[in-house]
């Protein structure tokens, strides 16, 4: 017997189980790039930071040497120094110059870990 036209049937609507996967997958690879950029960032804060404390000690210890109106002595030194929470090595070079009035000063800092500065100067008799 018929009873008239019948009603189309609902299919359940959602998503199935691969599309969920696929969707929590495309998530979970955006929030690891995430992490990573952001890891990323807080390195380089880091680094920019040993490298500020690093220059102001070895600015110290140049104007120290220029301050003491003496020819600083040809050879290899070390010295501490704290900047902030941090403590750094300054490793000078005193080299001589053609010219007697000037030496070579090359100085190097270090964190406890790695190389954070080099820098290389002329200082003069004053």
């Amino acid at each position: 017997m018929n009873h008239g036209p019948q009603a189309p049937t609902r299919q359940a609507r959602g998503f199935t189980l691969i599309e969920v996967l696929v969707a929590l997958t495309i998530v979970a690879v955006a929030l690891m790039a995430g992490m990573k950029a952001s890891g990323a960032l807080t390195l380089h804060a880091q680094r920019q930071t040993d490298v500020v404390l690093g220059q102001m000690c070895v600015e110290n210890v140049l104007h120290q040497m220029r301050l003491s109106r003496q020819m600083p002595g040809v050879g290899q030194s070390s010295r501490e120094c704290q900047q902030g929470t941090q403590t750094y090595t300054v490793a000078l070079d005193v080299q001589p110059t053609p010219n007697p009035n000037f030496v070579r000063v090359d100085a190097l800092v270090r964190n406890t870990t790695e190389p954070v500065l080099r820098l290389t100067t002329i200082v003069g008799r004053n």
